[in-house]
């Protein structure tokens, strides 16, 4: 019985021994084992090469579960790319990465319009959120906003050649018919802005940038002809040819899956506008954030803000609107300027109905704003007589197969007067 013992502890040691080898054997030949060879399947349009500059997993890496993931999502964020999985092939010792890409089009015309009451507007062109497969964005566009002619023509490389600078460029003719607001009324101007710009962009990593550049551009305003209130002391006519140069950081952190959102997302910006006509210095800072959660398997919640500073002069012409298209929904159309502004939007979005080619969703909303007229206090910006809140809803149609195809209608009330509403239809998501 005492060598039955005493062996069998020696033999249960040894048996113990043998399996910790064995484990240990097999997880060191599993760490080691190295990747021979990247291959995507299904892409048609992207180039392998401009893919590849997404992938921290590499030929001879040795294979990482945890780094396959994030590279299919990375994948997955490139306009252009709908959906991205990963298998591994294997063979005798050779282990092949193959990521199996779901391409959609993002070569396509453009037939975008919004409106509200006094406000509607349409666009004609073109775009490609992926120019030639590597990432770039070229568009060209005619826009006919009040009955007034427009246009625009933009290029963005963000990675020239796989590197981590890049540029954009844009030629931009801006017509409209804008109300600007003296002490004596709202008088009516027909603005024109001719403008060309140019921007540097340095890329740090996958998920930060920074774009550094300048733009020319004329100011014209003209007294629309159908401007009735009459101001003496108002100009007829305006032309002022401004430079201005700008500096903003990006931090993108947002993950796509389809036309579903999460992370979060935040800008920092400023500008410098020099008047060559009057020699005087104009400036703003602005900074802007949004975070999306996912609820479920249909549901997004996402939320905005935006907050604005600005030169302070008691002038008509300053930098930040307040519109049903821009930060209110059911505001109305450009019903006031300032020179400061806070503004959150939140809207909460349920997938209704879901197919392989079309979505709908519903959407429930509450837009939250305050601003500074030009030449008043700050203190205006904290007074909550001036808080505007505008609850609402609303639907999207969804196109799938299409990058950035969502149909927008929403109807918004305010909460405390339920008299001032309004609806707001547009092509993308609000935000």
């Amino acid at each position: 019985m005492m060598i039955y013992r005493k062996w069998g502890k020696s033999i249960l040691i040894i048996w113990l021994i043998n399996i910790c080898f064995v484990v240990g054997l097999f997880a060191q030949n599993k760490i080691e084992q190295k990747i021979t060879s990247i291959v995507f399947e299904g892409i048609e349009k992207n180039k392998e090469r401009y893919l590849n500059q997404f992938l921290e997993s590499k030929n001879s890496n040795y294979l990482s579960d945890s780094l396959l993931l994030k590279d299919v999502q990375r994948l997955k964020n490139i306009p252009g790319i709908g959906n991205a999985t990963y298998r591994l092939d294997t063979v005798d010792q050779s282990i092949s990465v193959v990521f199996q890409i779901e391409e959609i089009k993002t070569l396509l015309p453009i037939v975008n319009f919004g409106g509200i009451k006094d406000n509607v507007w349409f666009q004609l062109g073109f775009y490609d959120a992926n120019w030639q497969g590597s990432g770039g964005f070229l568009s060209a566009i005619y826009q006919n906003q009040d009955n007034r002619h427009g246009g625009q023509i933009y290029y963005r490389a963000p990675r020239i050649k796989g590197s981590d600078w890049g540029i954009s460029a844009s030629l931009n003719m801006r017509a409209s018919s804008e109300p600007l607001f003296f002490q004596e009324g709202i008088l009516n101007y027909d603005y024109t802005n001719y403008e060309a710009g140019l921007t540097i962009i340095k890329q740090f990593g996958f998920r930060n940038q920074l774009e550094f550049g300048g733009t020319y551009f004329i100011e014209k305003y003209e007294k629309s002809k159908s401007q009735v209130l009459e101001i003496p002391t108002s100009p007829g006519y305006l032309v002022q040819p401004k430079f201005l140069s700008k500096i903003e950081y990006t931090s993108d952190y947002l993950d796509y899956h389809y036309f579903y959102l999460k992370g979060f997302y935040w800008k920092a910006g400023l500008q410098n506008v020099y008047n060559i006509q009057d020699q005087s210095w104009f400036h703003s800072l602005e900074f802007s954030g949004k975070y999306f959660s996912r609820i479920g398997k249909k549901g997004n919640l996402g939320i905005r803000f935006q907050m604005g500073i600005a030169t302070n002069n008691n002038s008509p012409f300053t930098p930040f609107v307040i519109d049903s298209h821009v930060n209110l929904r059911g505001v109305g159309n450009r019903i006031a300027r300032s020179t400061a502004k806070f503004m959150i939007n939140s809207e909460y979005r349920y997938t209704w109905l879901e197919s392989k080619k079309w979505a709908v969703q519903a959407v429930g909303f509450l837009d939250i704003g305050t601003w500074r007229s030009p030449g008043s206090s700050l203190e205006e910006l904290f007074d909550v007589a001036q808080v505007k809140q505008f609850a609402g809803g609303g639907l999207r149609l969804i196109y799938r197969k299409i990058y950035g195809t969502v149909l927008r209608i929403d109807y918004g009330v305010n909460v405390q007067n339920v008299k001032h509403h309004g609806i707001v239809i547009g092509f993308g998501q609000y935000f």
